[in-house]
């Protein structure tokens, strides 16, 4: 695969930049600068919106039954099933992910767009309504263009989120993936061309936070979608809004792995390094704030601990490793900074802190707890996107409650109990957007966003296909009027 990439992939063909500038790709296992990309311009933004454009009002698109779009789709992920191991070699350099959560990605993405193409085969983009003696046919139709802005910690899956919906909806999309995880997008383009997509259907362009500015602005764009910081997130809901673009933003996270006082602890210990720093933290939905009763809260801490100390940290592309690097030098001093300033502020760390002996080269830092920690401290309130886990005392479930919904976020969580019933009453009064009983992990086949800061919209399910929806209401219609088929 090149990794020197002075081109974007518009109208089905590689095209050269029009901007002259370009990003450095850093492995950040090695510290090693391998590649580049270019950082394109307001002009090379506009050919590929046009691009979209054309692929969207042209027979070769538009003419295609959501079930010929679902074909396409299942076409796509059985390439990707045929392709894993070129996209998980590409993908490995890029965000130091271990190779086994590599391999996991592609398989979420290839199962992704044979989610969406199951949907759209029975989805009924038409059906008539009648009220007091009046027919109205309710339309669905393509929103239009979608420019889709991906992360660098889930470049194939979370692209999916966004395309295999768009597609299956008969929009056309423009990508830009992360500057740091762009050279998978191309391979992902060569998957969509053999899968048979008419060409313009699917484009990809490169850069930084400017060029997705500029995709975001836009007049071509009819839709948004993004998965990134909430700072990030607020400037493009604002941008968007300007133009009455909707929008779907996945954003930050802070969320809460609550412990009730009967709760399994062999159980919650199997599953607390998954939880609580998945890829080295750098997971949205990371339940980085442990809520334990008092009674049972330094068996908490050892569980915790326990499970963190048990990670296994080095090169990614050794099977036994769990924790990778974190993505860039700037990521690991900022994390180091929030463990200084969680002593500082009287939280106690208990387990790792600094950087592991033996590794020399790469953004490496050890996993992290803190106990005596109390949810006003910044380690328990901003989202650090590091292995760094407090674990806060509480008493009474009230109390938990209380402390799980203060917080600017609202992603993920999840409650740990023998008593189902009793974790799905608090599983309720929680302020997220998903949460689980005795685990946490997403289905494609239910929505997923965030309240408050983590966002707004929904991908997944049925509901990520509506996001690329527009409705219509044609009203008069006759008794007899013929649908538009499902599939």
């Amino acid at each position: 695969m090149e990794t020197y990439v002075n081109h974007l992939y518009v109208a089905g063909r590689r095209e050269s930049a029009h901007s002259g500038a370009r990003l450095g790709i850093t492995n950040p296992a090695t510290e090693e600068e391998f590649g580049s990309i270019a950082d394109a311009d307001d002009t090379d933004v506009d050919v590929a919106v046009r691009a979209a454009h054309t692929a969207l009002t042209a027979d070769a698109w538009r003419s295609l039954t959501p079930a010929a779009r679902a074909d396409l789709l299942d076409n796509l992920a059985t390439v990707l099933d045929r392709r894993a191991d070129e996209f998980v070699e590409v993908l490995l350099p890029q965000n130091g992910f271990p190779v086994t959560m590599q391999r996991l990605h592609v398989m979420g993405a290839a199962n992704l767009y044979r989610y969406y193409a199951g949907v759209v085969r029975t989805y009924e983009f038409e059906e008539l309504r009648t009220y007091r003696g009046s027919n109205t046919l309710v339309r669905k139709e393509p929103v239009g263009v979608a420019g889709l802005i991906a992360p660098w910690n889930g470049p194939q899956p979370l692209a999916a989120f966004k395309i295999a919906p768009a597609l299956a909806a008969g929009c056309t999309v423009v990508l830009k993936p992360a500057p740091q995880t762009s050279l998978d997008a191309f391979l992902l383009a060569d998957a969509v061309a053999e899968a048979g997509f008419p060409p313009g259907v699917f484009n990809v362009i490169t850069g930084g936070a400017a060029t997705g500015a500029a995709l975001v602005a836009h007049p071509g764009v009819r839709k948004v979608a993004f998965t990134g910081s909430t700072a990030a997130g607020r400037a493009i809901a604002q941008a968007c809004a300007a133009d009455f673009k909707p929008v779907t933003l996945e954003l930050g996270g802070k969320s809460a792995a609550i412990l009730l006082e009967d709760a399994d602890m062999e159980l919650f210990a199997a599953k607390a390094a998954r939880l609580c720093a998945p890829e080295t933290g750098q997971v949205c939905f990371s339940h980085t704030r442990v809520l334990a009763p008092r009674a049972r809260y330094d068996e908490t801490v050892q569980a915790v601990t326990a499970a963190l100390a048990a990670t296994v940290t080095g090169d990614p592309r050794k099977e036994d490793t769990t924790m990778g690097p974190l993505i860039s030098q700037a990521q690991r001093e900022r994390v180091e900074q929030y463990i200084a300033l969680g002593r500082e502020q009287g939280g106690r760390v208990v387990l790792g802190g600094g950087r592991p002996t033996g590794l020399d080269r790469g953004y490496y830092l050890e996993p992290t707890v803190f106990d005596q920690v109390d949810n006003s401290m910044r380690i328990a309130r901003d989202e650090i996107f590091g292995p760094v886990v407090a674990v806060i005392p509480y008493s009474g479930e009230a109390e938990a409650i209380a402390i799980a919904n203060d917080s600017d976020y609202g992603l993920a969580g999840c409650v740990f109990s023998q008593d189902v019933e009793r974790a799905l009453q608090v599983a309720r009064q929680i302020e997220t957007g998903s949460i689980g009983v005795n685990m946490y992990g997403t289905s494609h086949a239910a929505p997923f966003g965030g309240v408050k800061a983590s966002g707004m919209g929904r991908e997944l399910g049925p509901e990520g296909l509506t996001a690329y929806l527009a409705y219509k209401a044609i009203y008069g219609a006759p008794d007899d009027a013929v649908l538009a088929p499902a599939g």
